[in-house]
């Protein structure tokens, strides 16, 4: 009987471990290197996904960069990248650029963005027109919006930017930005604009929820918060997807980790630690 019981304890033991291998040896194999660029408002998405991914695939190597959201499919058009980051469908016209042809977009994210302001604002909520008016140059004062008697200093991201085609789409209702002037800045990536309001006493910019911080305060528009309750809800307005580009249908290590980004482990998990929106959410 003793004998048997332990036969049965091995057999078991056995049955698991054959059970796993498959599994262990088929993520093993996975190999291969993967290269992403373009959007700074995906990026810290990328980054976990990436450290994730990896972790699970040792054998997959991973390069994630951001210098804007147009250079994502402009670098899989080149062949420098594998993946292109993008605020905004590629494979279609989008006001200020054609789509590029040949290129897939794959959804990854709901992308909330936010006007903030430099945390000596006195003001946490502004209208559509107030926005418009500010962003364009029309309103140079904060007292003029309810706030005290300051030069508002505007920071803009620059031509090329997803967040920067979000926002004049959704929150300014396509009104134009200003471009020049003494309390105008204009910058690079959301990590510029997150540094940039930081630091910047009187400053209104915009950004992804990802980066904001207790240095700066998320406005109110037309008294509707930023949350993601709000966007699911279809009361905040002012939100975009988030694609990952490929020329072509992706394969091998490429499909997998896009794969991974859109599985439910991810979205209901890292992702929405990082203030991003599972894509599943929205109606």
């Amino acid at each position: 009987m003793k004998w048997f019981k332990t036969l049965a304890f091995t057999t078991l033991a056995l049955a698991v471990m054959a059970t796993a291998i498959p599994v262990a040896s088929a993520a093993s194999k996975l190999s291969g290197k993967i290269v992403i660029n373009g959007s700074s408002a995906l990026l810290p998405l990328t980054l976990q996904a990436a450290k994730e991914f990896k972790k699970a695939n040792p054998k997959v190597k991973i390069s994630a960069s951001a210098a804007g959201s147009i250079t994502g499919p402009q670098s899989v058009r080149k062949g420098i990248a594998d993946i292109g980051a993008v605020d905004w469908d590629a494979s279609t016209d989008v006001p200020g650029f054609k789509k590029f042809e040949g290129q897939v977009a794959h959804k990854v994210a709901v992308i909330p963005f936010a006007a903030v302001v430099n945390k000596n604002v006195g003001v946490d909520n502004l209208t559509t027109k107030q926005l418009q008016d500010i962003f364009s140059g029309k309103v140079k004062n904060w007292k003029d919006v309810g706030g005290s008697d300051a030069a508002i200093v505007v920071v803009n991201r620059a031509f090329g930017s997803g967040t920067r085609v979000n926002f004049q789409i959704k929150a300014l209702n396509g009104t134009d930005f200003m471009s020049k002037g003494d309390n105008y800045k204009e910058v690079k990536s959301s990590g510029d604009m997150k540094t940039a309001v930081e630091t910047t006493p009187n400053a209104i910019g915009y950004i992804d929820l990802v980066y904001v911080t207790s240095k700066m305060k998320a406005l109110k528009i037309n008294d509707v918060a930023p949350t993601e309750a709000n966007v699911i809800n279809g009361k905040y307005k002012v939100w975009g997807y988030g694609y990952y580009m490929t020329k072509g249908q992706p394969t091998g290590a490429v499909k997998a980790f896009i794969q991974y980004v859109q599985s439910k482990e991810f979205q209901n998990g890292s992702l929405k630690k990082l203030k991003f929106i599972p894509i599943s959410a929205m109606k």
